[in-house]
């Protein structure tokens, strides 16, 4: 309950905090350039409070923290007084539209590059990619990837990190498929290239496909199969695990490392295994079942047996296969220009590759998938948090210019229509762009969660 609480008010904080920035980018150059501004208003409903300034801007809070807006005096939307026309939105020059419109996705996209400089500052945490186990006949077998290889290059671009190894990996993935790796096994620095065959690489780019597909996994800490955590409604809950048991053998065949563990109760759904615990100074058999469960959010994905424990330390890496980047105030300058580049550039890339099919639509998230990141990253602390923010910002600034008529992309496409025109389009050709726009947004929603509802419960 306390982790659904902290995933919720972390959803709510970050959609304010996203919101406020992106209307706040509107209402600035606004200001600046001379419309007049009638409304500032973050969240929607009910206001819960309302305040009107001193500037003639009426600063409302609503009651449903899900969005925000910024109202211009516009002719075509109501009255104008007299004294306001020359400042209405639609008597201003085009350019000056154009701009105001482009300033709510400038804006996240200018809080994205102050939050990787803070980031940056603070030193951004990860996990060296190095090579855990790989699959025997898979395409990485074939090309020679070897346990223990690090990937130090793909391609002309460095990797440091996992994160940026799995970055760099999908977008290659949706180029040509052609993943030419430069890794180090010990002193010797080796070439090889994994060629993925046209069609596998979509399905490659679905969540969490793409290690499956191309047959390795990174390198996990060597842990000790003792009991950390216990799912409450999970298998072994039901057959009387606790926190601080440690596993000694299943089915009779002793296991002394959780990868190994979890590799056995994965290939076994839907068996009951007998578990060899030893707690304190007793030793007790126990019979769980592995609970059946597909791989990934697809019902055609292979099953994999779970039973619902996490070992003792997972997910804390030894200092040596982590790595820490981190520069001072100057420094960090071009690495944030660089790091909310490279992000913009695969955000972009992966919506046009996903409209023309190159990309799983799988990888379009909802509000259950946003909560569920936005509890996780506050969970591991500030900056983390601050991280996720940086990459949702970013795909708002992208996805707000998408040419669809309700968002400020299609706006700015109907500002470029009147310019070439000479006259704004039709009343009638703008409501009919409205309505297009709404289907079209209702039809991305429905994809986020229909992927939510399948990611969440299979």
């Amino acid at each position: 309950m306390t982790q659904f609480v902290i995933m919720v008010a972390a959803f709510f904080v970050a959609i304010g905090i996203l919101v406020t920035a992106h209307e706040y980018g509107h209402f600035w150059v606004a200001r600046r350039l001379g419309f007049k501004v009638l409304r500032f208003a973050i969240g929607f409903g009910k206001p819960l409070a309302r305040r009107n300034g001193k500037d003639g801007v009426e600063y409302v809070l609503g009651t449903i923290p899900l969005g925000g807006y910024v109202k211009l005096a516009d002719e075509r939307e109501g009255p104008v007084a007299p004294e306001d026309l020359a400042r209405a939105f639609n008597r201003r020059p085009i350019w000056q539209r154009v701009a105001v419109l482009l300033a709510g996705a400038g804006a996240n996209l200018v809080f994205a590059l102050f939050a990787y400089w803070l980031l940056f500052m603070h030193g951004i945490p990860g996990i060296r990619p190095v090579i855990g186990t790989v699959t025997a006949g898979s395409l990485a077998a074939h090309a020679g990837l070897t346990p223990g290889d690090e990937i130090e290059r793909i391609g002309t671009r460095r990797v440091a990190t996992r994160e940026a190894t799995v970055l760099e990996l999908m977008s290659r993935l949706t180029d040509d498929g052609r993943l030419e790796l430069f890794v180090r096994h010990g002193e010797q620095l080796k070439s090889i290239e994994i060629a993925v065959p046209s069609e596998q690489r979509r399905a490659l780019t679905e969540p969490g496909a793409w290690a499956r597909g191309l047959g390795f996994q990174f390198s996990e800490p060597h842990l000790k199969v003792i009991v950390g955590r216990v799912t409450p409604d999970g298998a072994a809950a039901a057959a009387g695990l606790v926190p601080g048991d440690e596993i000694l053998s299943v089915a009779g065949e002793p296991v002394t490392e959780y990868t190994a563990f979890r590799a056995r109760i994965r290939a076994q759904p839907g068996a009951t295994l007998e578990l060899r615990v030893r707690r304190g100074a007793n030793e007790l058999v126990l019979p769980v079942v592995a609970r059946a469960k597909h791989e990934s959010d697809d019902p055609h994905s292979a099953l994999i047996g779970q039973i619902g424990v996490e070992a003792e330390g997972e997910g804390v890496y030894p200092p040596e296969m982590q790595t820490l980047e981190r520069y001072g105030p100057i420094a960090a300058i071009p690495a944030a220009f660089g790091a909310t580049a490279d992000n913009t550039e695969l955000t972009l890339k992966f919506l046009w590759r996903m409209l023309t099919g190159r990309v799983s639509l799988k990888n379009v998230s909802g509000p259950i998938s946003i909560a569920t990141y936005a509890g996780l990253s506050a969970l591991q602390g500030p900056a983390t948090f601050l991280n996720f923010l940086a990459v949702i910002s970013i795909s708002l600034a992208v996805l707000n210019l998408m040419p669809i008529p309700i968002l400020d992309g299609g706006q700015i496409v109907y500002q470029l229509a009147e310019a070439v025109r000479g006259r704004p389009l039709s009343e009638r050709a703008q409501v009919l762009g409205q309505q297009l726009g709404i289907v079209l947004l209702l039809l991305l929603m429905s994809l986020a969660f229909y992927n939510d509802i399948a990611w969440r419960f299979g």
